[in-house]
């Protein structure tokens, strides 16, 4: 993995070929019929609908041409194909539990295109993906957090 060809997991990169596929053959279409009825219209200087519908066009090219760009760019790892065993790496889908609360968490250690945190994917550029990374299953480590210092056990460390 070098810094020029950012790490992609197969799901990721699956996920960003479908938007891209629905930006490209849904969205599409349906800003283009909205510029034309817009244009429809009349006098394309004080009609705000026309304007909006240029400016959604805009932003779906721009979504649209950067989903190229990093797919084109971004090295797919097949994170199934590793063999790393209980050591965590890129693509690992990790359990902790704080050591303080029993509260417990997964992870999963993705390319930063395709973090989301809500989703429980965090990127490997990470502050805790980089503390992480090397560690197995059963380690404890510290972690920084922004309430403080917290102590987590690895309790699992899988691949899919």
């Amino acid at each position: 993995m070098s810094a020029s060809r950012p790490p992609l997991t197969q799901k990721g990169a699956d996920r960003l070929r479908d938007e891209l596929e629905y930006l490209k053959r849904v969205k599409r279409p349906e800003i283009v019929a909205a510029v034309a009825e817009a244009r429809a219209h009349g006098d394309l200087k004080e009609n705000a609908e026309y304007h909006a519908a240029r400016e959604m066009h805009g932003f779906n090219e721009g979504r649209i041409a950067e989903l190229e760009a990093a797919l084109s760019n971004s090295e797919v790892i097949d994170t199934e194909r590793l063999g790393v065993g209980k050591r965590i790496v890129f693509g690992a889908i990790v359990d902790l539990v704080d050591v303080d609360t029993d509260a417990e968490v997964t992870y999963q250690i993705v390319g930063d295109l395709e973090a989301d945190i809500k989703q429980n994917l965090i990127a490997v550029s990470s502050p805790i993906a980089r503390a992480l990374i090397g560690k197995s299953e059963g380690d404890e480590f510290d972690f920084t957090a922004p309430n403080g210092v917290k102590t987590f056990e690895i309790k699992a460390v899988r691949y899919s």
